[in-house]
């Protein structure tokens, strides 16, 4: 049996360990304000942890709701309040947003020094470069895990199924500078199966229930699963078949409890950084 990546453990030891401690340090409480759009049931519930989270560890968390009807210039208004705000160090705007709006110029108006997310043009380029400000929480939560559990990666082979902004591109930068050799695979790469059975780390973020197959994964793979997808019968799986995966890898993240828990407290840790640089203190991690 593979060694289960449990990002639940791992992500309320840093919680309530180093991200707690240091923010009761600080002269004022990390804030952090997340911008709901609508009623979405996930996005209810995704918001809703990240508050429940905050609170735990001693942040002032700020939740507003918005009517799914809102325009374009509403929001931006509503953006624009949260960066004049001297007390909030962290905005996140909860995706997906309603049709009419326009993800993109959202997200680009966020002050980069408060784009907790990570997903500003800035902090993507400086991410690139390597010398990161905010990192996309999913993919740091992911190196995380890798981290803790003593997964070398100098000279890997890394393979990601996915090529999204928020996870897979990023996901890649990191994995780059931890030293792999790393493929991006996608929906137009020619023989899948055959890509992923030369890794030896999958990182599966594609959005497609249980599509990476056991028989695809090297013998002893570490295999990280980002997906999240609610069945018919109501079941929550990965982008990885787990069962037949378990069968091949020498670690293997569960979902859910693998890599959700660890979004959330990079969330926290990437607030908390945020909140240190506007209050001149320099954190010991």
């Amino acid at each position: 049996m593979p060694t289960i990546l449990d990002g639940r453990v791992l992500s309320r030891k840093l919680n309530q360990g180093r991200v707690k401690a240091a923010a009761a340090k600080l002269d004022r409480r990390p804030g952090l304000a997340a911008v709901l759009v609508g009623s979405d049931p996930a996005s209810q519930v995704y918001v809703r942890r990240k508050g429940v989270v905050a609170g735990r560890v001693g942040f002032v968390h700020k939740q507003i709701n918005l009517s799914a009807d809102i325009d374009q210039a509403g929001l931006l208004k509503v953006v624009a309040e949260l960066n004049a705000d001297s007390e909030i160090d962290g905005i996140l705007v909860q995706l997906p947003l309603p049709k009419q709006l326009n993800a993109t110029e959202v997200l680009d108006a966020i002050d980069a020094s408060k784009d907790v997310d990570g997903f500003h043009p800035i902090n993507a380029g400086l991410l690139a470069q390597g010398r990161p400000l905010f990192v996309p929480c999913t993919p740091l939560g992911v190196m995380r895990i890798l981290e803790d559990a003593s997964i070398p990666t100098s000279g890997k082979h890394a393979v990601i199924v996915g090529r999204s902004d928020i996870v897979g591109k990023p996901m890649a930068q990191l994995l780059l500078q931890a030293n792999c050799t790393v493929t991006i695979c996608h929906s137009r790469t020619q023989d899948l199966a055959a890509e992923v059975a030369r890794a030896d780390i999958v990182v599966a973020a594609v959005g497609r229930p249980e599509m990476v197959l056991g028989e695809w994964i090297q013998p002893g793979a570490v295999v990280v699963d980002v997906g999240i997808n609610r069945l018919e019968d109501g079941r929550l799986v990965g982008d990885v078949h787990f069962e037949s995966a378990a069968e091949k890898a020498s670690h293997i993240t569960p979902v859910p409890g693998g890599v959700g828990p660890m979004t959330i407290a990079m969330l926290m840790e990437n607030t908390l950084r945020s909140a240190a640089v506007r209050q001149g203190v320099v954190l010991d991690f």
